[in-house]
């Protein structure tokens, strides 16, 4: 990449601003201009060595967590949009600028970047894809890992419901910065490790949020049944799709002898179709059901973890993410919900893909 295809972006105004101080005031701290300070912040100006060093020290932060190096090629689309009018969010990862289309999201209705219309990108004034983090993942508690991020860090997260398996697959894309992934049992020695290397070519590290209690969701009064009087029973099973961690537990203990009525989208939708008596028995996690209402039958505790591009851990929305998967609010927080086992919540694991 060439360097007129280079943008240097930074974040000195949110630092400022979380601090309080006005420009004039960082710009004393700091031994430099209010002008200065104004342009930096407005991108107009690039500061010198000197400059960005000074800030960094007046932050008590790193320079590569107030100036980030991009590529400035036009944003493309991540997939087609759905129509000729349509809402975005816009994400830098790696040198790539990506638009997504706007999705149902586990975090409820986020604002959008802006609306594609008559063939043009029309942004609001918030868009900021340097500051903005997306994930791929199916776990139905990530809004807490959200709330979180946005509150320890000056960054947003963007997450994107997929199976573990279409995660990874965004992942070694490029179009996503981790990705979600329960495909092993929390006591296999391999973890999810075998399974990634399945779709991730790359060098690529595991961080655990999670080990999480997954098993048989089910209508009233199935619970005290044996499981496989369960499966030889002439139930309605709702499913998840290949590929996620979900079916591979529904064949490994029905080993492919049921039909199933329906899919779900996620764990979520399978306790849902139950509680509405559209199914009578599928699996999902215990947290979803118990706040979902239906009956839990355990079956096994997984190994959950965020697959990130070893090429990726200097990225600072990287770095914030490890550092507030690790924190003891978070941990203790994700320790508190039902069928969440904290205890390895924030190690990691590298490989060489």
């Amino acid at each position: 990449m060439s360097k007129e295809n280079l943008t240097v972006h930074n974040f000195v105004r949110r630092f400022r601003e979380e601090r309080g101080w006005s420009q004039q005031d960082l710009a004393e701290r700091a031994g430099l201009s209010r002008t200065g300070i104004s342009g930096i912040e407005a991108g107009r100006l690039i500061p010198s060595t000197a400059a960005a060093l000074a800030l960094a020290a007046i932050f008590g932060c790193r320079v590569e967590d107030l100036f980030v190096l991009t590529g400035n090629e036009a944003a493309q689309w991540a997939w087609p949009p759905p129509g000729k009018t349509c809402r975005y969010w816009r994400a830098i990862i790696g040198a790539r600028h990506w638009l997504y289309p706007v999705e149902v999201s586990p975090l409820g209705t986020v604002p959008h970047d802006g609306v594609w219309r008559d063939g043009k990108c029309n942004d609001h004034e918030f868009a900021d894809p340097v500051r903005t983090l997306v994930v791929a993942c199916c776990d139905p508690a990530v809004a807490v890992l959200a709330a979180e991020y946005a509150r320890q860090t000056p960054f947003r997260m963007l997450v994107l419901p997929r199976s573990s398996r279409a995660a990874l697959e965004l992942l070694a894309a490029g179009l996503v910065h981790a990705a979600g992934v329960h495909l092993a049992d929390a006591d296999s020695k391999a973890g999810n490790r075998d399974a990634v290397a399945q779709t991730v070519q790359n060098p690529f590290q595991l961080l655990r949020i999670a080990d999480w209690d997954e098993g048989l969701a089910l209508a009233p009064g199935l619970a005290t049944t044996a499981i496989e009087t369960l499966i030889e029973s002439k139930l309605q099973w709702i499913g998840r799709e290949p590929g996620s961690g979900a079916r591979r537990v529904l064949d490994e203990i029905t080993q492919n002898r049921i039909s199933l009525s329906h899919l779900a989208r996620d764990h979520r939708g399978v306790a849902q179709a139950i509680r509405h008596g559209f199914a009578q028995a599928g699996v999902s996690l215990r947290l979803v059901c118990e706040e979902e209402g239906v009956d839990f039958l355990s079956v096994c505790s997984e190994a959950y973890d965020f697959c990130i591009l070893q090429s990726s851990v200097d990225d600072p929305r990287i770095r914030g993410l490890v550092d507030v998967i690790q924190s003891t609010v978070y941990r203790n927080l994700i320790g508190e919900l039902p069928g969440y086992d904290n205890r390895r919540t924030g190690e990691m694991e590298s490989t060489d893909g």
